[in-house]
């Protein structure tokens, strides 16, 4: 009689062990990963001559239960395609969590983001994709999908306003080799002396769009629906 009560014990603390384990994995089950890629417009410049391409940034965004954050991680490891980002390219992805916490309400203590930028230059620089990074994040928080067809360039500002950046020229035409159909740039900067961007874009099939702030890019850019 007394091997069935050894057995009986013995299943009694394995499941202790059990639920134990259940429960340290319980936050993590109860709070997902939150994924999106977006994609942003850049130049590179070869052979001297400006070049406009398009790139991916693939952004992952997790709950910190300690409100350590908003901690704010880059992968930069090449192999299999991707790039180092410059300091100016990752002051701006700190600027877009500032920006999409508050567009959303949240508190940015409480995130953890990684960001991988897909390129095919080895070195990133510059601030331009910030504002298509706030959209990113406010689209992983909110499980929204990205329109892959729709890119976006723009300094973004913690306030959400979008400000202005330049070659957007050769961004237009790369905008147009990467098939996209509407490009998303600063108020004031569709038309100016340099450049007739929806002139440009009539030629090349593609929308142009000017956007002052992070809501509306939001807007053109996402399924949400208001």
């Amino acid at each position: 009689m007394k091997r069935p009560a050894h057995r009986s014990f013995a299943l009694a603390v394995l499941m202790i062990v059990i639920m134990t384990s259940f429960c340290s994995w319980a936050p993590s089950l109860a709070e997902p990963h939150r994924f999106a890629t977006v994609p942003a417009v850049a130049v590179s410049f070869i052979g001297g001559k400006e070049i406009g391409g398009l790139h991916y940034i693939a952004i992952q965004l997790d709950r910190d239960p300690e409100r350590r954050g908003p901690t704010i991680l880059f992968s930069e490891i090449t192999l299999g395609g991707g790039s180092v980002v410059g300091k100016d390219w990752k002051e701006g992805v700190r600027r877009a969590v500032a920006a999409a916490a508050d567009a959303l309400g949240e508190d940015q203590r409480n995130w953890t983001v990684t960001i991988k930028n897909r390129s095919y230059s080895s070195l990133t620089e510059g601030a331009s994709a910030s504002s298509a990074v706030a959209v990113g994040i406010m689209a992983a928080w909110r499980g929204d999908t990205i329109r892959s067809d729709v890119a976006l360039t723009g300094v973004i500002t913690d306030d959400g306003r979008i400000r202005e950046v330049g070659s957007l020229r050769s961004k237009l035409e790369g905008a147009a080799q990467a098939k996209i159909h509407t490009l998303l740039v600063p108020t004031g900067e569709a038309l100016t002396p340099e450049w007739d961007l929806y002139e440009l874009g009539r030629q090349y099939n593609v929308t142009v769009i000017e956007v002052g702030s992070l809501r509306e890019a939001y807007e053109l850019m996402t399924s949400h629906q208001r």
